[in-house]
């Protein structure tokens, strides 16, 4: 009891706001930053597009919430736990979320040293190797000692990045429909509203699970890093932090864009060909920083999940009883993995990588925590004879117990 109460007390405003920020840093990533992903999934539905933006973040915070409070709630110790404690009483949907989770992992830091590839040639002439080694061994020396570096160095980064992506998007607004080719976001809005009404709804709606479902690959991290947050309001107050972040960075970040798809069109960096005819080269300057901030943050998110799920595994153990060199030898071998998949191209990353995979975390992540997830949660915080039928059987790693308490 002693350390529960200590531990409530240690989740202080400021350690949800920081685990708030690892959530913002984790989505403002490569394909955030680039506007690829902008593009594909809200630039096209015209109006709906803000609207859409907005419902997203909602979705994604919600849903990571929930998952937080479930791990922390009954002191878990895996996301395979985690997930058999969701799907229970059935067994074996866990697995797909593993397919999803190492295949998603390959498609963000993927795209992480594509985005980096891409905007650094772009931008400074750097070759794409030199570019991808530099993001790469920042990724690399982030992610390897521990959480605790990982939530301190995600949280500065994301106020860095909020705080630029304000600046940098702001113009891009105020810009619009004074440069040739652009047009002002009211007026583009208005037209689209009256030459389509609401017949993009069901394409909006998709489109938001679908890209809440691929963020969510950062659940392994955020259970890992939120641990202090141990309970239901140290959660949903870490995730309004997070999803005003997250919320009013993509909107803007749509708005902007919106008035300027005449400028970028079909370039995988709309962002940055905007600000390049915007004229203004300290906006250029001020955006590659953002671009690398955001290119770290998500590769740093993403790959402590996968490296804090291979690193204890018994056959690494044998090999070295360091932790930091376990998590090194993980860490390598799922960059250098990543950096084939990269050669794919950015765009096409994001377009059907993260799209299938969105799909999938619709069906396994999104709609189970926000029905079962949510309503088990509250029966566990609320009914003391589940709660305890659900801890005698978190003991055991066949849960058959946790099946038939599930079953009642």
């Amino acid at each position: 009891m002693t350390n529960i109460t200590t531990a409530v007390k240690g989740a202080t405003l400021s350690m949800c706001f920081s685990v708030g920020a690892v959530l913002f840093s984790s989505h403002a990533g490569g394909g955030f930053a680039t506007g690829n992903q902008e593009n594909v999934y809200f630039i096209s539905l015209g109006w709906l597009g803000p609207i859409t933006a907005i419902f997203t973040m909602l979705l994604f915070t919600l849903t990571i919430k929930e998952a937080m409070n479930m791990y922390n709630s009954r002191h878990l110790t895996s996301y395979k736990q985690l997930f058999q404690n969701l799907y229970s009483p059935v067994r074996g949907i866990e697995y797909l979320f593993e397919a999803f989770f190492y295949i998603m992992v390959l498609m963000a830091v993927s795209a992480t040293i594509s985005g980096a590839a891409s905007a650094l040639a772009a931008q400074t002439g750097m070759a794409y190797t030199t570019g991808i080694g530099v993001v790469g061994a920042v990724i690399f020396f982030l992610t390897i000692f521990g959480a605790g570096l990982v939530r301190r160095a995600t949280t500065y980064m994301g106020i860095a990045i909020l705080a630029m992506a304000i600046t940098i998007f702001s113009v891009g607004i105020y810009m619009g429909g004074q440069v040739p080719g652009t047009h002002f976001i009211a007026d583009a809005l208005a037209a689209d509203f009256a030459a389509n009404g609401f017949s993009k709804l069901p394409t909006a709606i998709l489109h938001a699970f679908t890209y809440s479902g691929f963020q969510c690959v950062v659940i392994p991290t955020m259970i890992v890093v939120g641990a202090p947050l141990v309970t239901r309001k140290n959660c949903a107050t870490s995730m309004w932090f997070s999803f005003v972040m997250n919320a009013v960075a993509l909107t803007m970040a749509v708005c902007m864009l919106m008035g300027w798809t005449g400028i970028y069109g079909k370039t995988p960096l709309p962002t940055l060909m905007s600000l390049k005819a915007m004229g203004m080269p300290w906006l250029t300057i001020l955006y590659t920083v953002t671009l690398m901030l955001c290119l770290i943050s998500t590769g740093v998110t993403t790959v402590f999940g996968f490296t804090a799920r291979f690193s204890e595994m018994d056959a690494l153990k044998k090999v070295t009883k360091s932790a930091v060199i376990r998590s090194a030898i993980v860490t390598l071998f799922i960059i250098c993995l990543s950096m084939t998949v990269s050669m794919v191209g950015l765009t096409n990353i994001i377009k059907y990588g993260y799209g299938y995979c969105g799909y999938l975390a619709i069906a396994i992540i999104i709609v189970p925590f926000l029905t079962i997830g949510r309503m088990k949660n509250k029966r566990y915080a609320t009914d003391a004879e589940y709660r305890e039928r659900i801890d005698a059987m978190n003991e055991y790693p066949g849960m058959e117990e946790a099946e038939a308490a599930e079953e009642m």
